[in-house]
């Protein structure tokens, strides 16, 4: 596939931003009572949002777990109103409510992000059902770990969104851990994948620290999905630099490993390539992660700026 230059900036953007704005936040989470709440980051695997959400159209949708900054932001969520609800505060995305783990932005058809291990799934095909229903040329995109691939409501969704060929994307982020339990410990199968047969689905496994091969196998299943021929099942292998949340000491992940896997980080491999084919300067990169930098603490300010919502606001905007 020919992968046109304006998606390679899109995805290198994204991947800096990604992590610069991940950055920040391992560095604000060290300062008590600076942000509320567990923060869980996805440092290390943000190849997987971006080259999954640039291969999307607006109008597709997406349905995210705990680990969504990269997909929010790539699929084109303002960081200021990101930083502002994770701060908490009433110009965040969802008035503060939401905090980092709950986050959602219809603007940019993000519709959900749960911490229910296992629970976007049926919500993707829900709206994946509805978009056929409705004649629409649109997919939905479902992020997904590997520790919630065990889930029953994962085989579930997987099994009626073949029934019903329905437009949806399951994207699982093998980053090989389920919390802290290591992927040989809870799963007998080498790729999560290959469960896609039992569903008669494609079930793919693609390097997730790829962003180019992810790109390319979203915009194939994209088409299929499309195209009336259904669901596919796509398996990115990655890893999570930082344990699984920001208290997690990370015993249990050996340094070495870490390591091997910072040595195969996302963005030297893409900007590197982009470099050897002249599709970006050195000066030009750098004005690049010089705005990128501006982004993220423009976003800071903002949410430190920001007030926190109002008691009088807390049953608003609740539905029953």
């Amino acid at each position: 596939m020919q992968i046109p230059n304006q998606k390679k900036m899109e995805m290198l953007r994204s991947l800096l931003l990604s992590r610069r704005f991940e950055e920040k936040l391992t560095e604000l989470c060290k300062i008590e009572h600076k942000i509320p709440g567990m923060m869980i980051l996805c440092t290390g695997q943000e190849a997987v949002g971006a080259g999954v959400c640039a291969a999307l159209q607006p109008e597709d949708v997406i349905i995210t777990n705990h680990r969504s900054h990269s997909h929010l932001l790539a699929k084109g969520a303002d960081p200021k109103a990101l930083m502002a609800e994770i701060f908490g505060k009433r110009t965040g995305c969802n008035k503060g409510k939401s905090g980092t783990l709950h986050m959602a932005v219809p603007e940019v058809n993000a519709l959900c992000t749960t911490t229910v291990v296992g629970g976007g799934p049926p919500i993707a095909v829900g709206v994946a059902f509805a978009q056929q229903y409705r004649a629409e040329k649109w997919v939905t995109v479902c992020f997904i770990g590997d520790g919630a691939a065990n889930e029953g409501s994962v085989h579930e969704a997987l099994n009626l969104a073949s029934v019903w060929t329905l437009p949806v994307i399951f994207v699982c982020e093998n980053n090989l851990y389920a919390g802290a339990q290591r992927y040989e410990e809870h799963t007998k199968a080498p790729n999560i994948a290959d469960r896609a047969a039992g569903y008669a689905m494609p079930g793919v496994v693609v390097d997730g620290n790829d962003a180019l091969a992810v790109y390319e196998s979203a915009m194939a299943a994209r088409a299929r999905a499309v195209g009336g021929s259904g669901p596919t099942l796509i398996e990115y292998k990655t890893y999570r630099w930082r344990g699984h949340g920001e208290a997690d000491l990370q015993i249990y992940q050996p340094k070495e490993e870490i390591a091997a896997w910072q040595a195969m980080c996302p963005i030297p491999k893409l900007r590197g390539e982009m470099l050897a084919q002249g599709l970006i300067s050195e000066d030009e990169l750098q004005e690049l992660e010089n705005r990128i930098d501006a982004i993220v603490q423009h976003a800071i300010r903002f949410a430190e700026e920001s007030p926190y919502p109002e008691p009088s606001e807390a049953l608003e905007d609740l539905f029953a």
